[in-house]
């Protein structure tokens, strides 16, 4: 440091790792995304495990709703539900899911074109139901 002004290096290697960091994440985001596909196709068939389709069922769902459990606009914690909620629903369901029947649905799934998520109420369905049952608690608690 000299003439008061900090040494650029260490902000500089900051910045590098953070980089990197954030391009991993947004490629581990990209892969459990197609990965949601093939559990989509994985939950429809009847060989699947029914513990698997649960947890499939849930991921999906909440993949594909418009409603976050936790909105986006709450500072921190709007997000960790999709950094850490959803990863850990798709990579659980992986493991449930036997592998030739994985496979099946990934090859299914990659012939699939992708047209973007779709946005439809039914998805957001559990998440508004699981909102209405935590605010009547919470007003059943303070208010009886």
């Amino acid at each position: 440091m000299t003439s008061g002004v900090l040494d650029a290096g260490p902000l500089k290697r900051l910045n590098r790792t953070m980089k990197k960091i954030i391009a991993w994440l947004k490629n581990r985001a990209k892969v459990l995304k197609n990965e949601t596909s093939a559990l989509y196709l994985a939950f429809k068939r009847k060989d699947t495990p029914l513990p698997a389709k649960i947890i499939v069922g849930i991921a999906v769902c909440y993949a594909f709703s418009p409603i976050d459990f936790i909105p986006d606009f709450i500072p921190v914690l709007g997000f960790l539900d999709d950094v850490l909620l959803l990863p850990f629903l798709i990579t659980l369901a992986i493991k449930l899911i036997p592998g030739p029947i994985l496979e099946e649905c990934r090859k299914e799934a990659a012939s699939i074109p992708k047209e973007g998520k779709p946005k439809r109420l039914i998805y957001a369905l559990p998440v508004i139901i699981i909102w209405l049952v935590i605010i009547g608690l919470l007003l059943k608690a303070f208010l009886f």
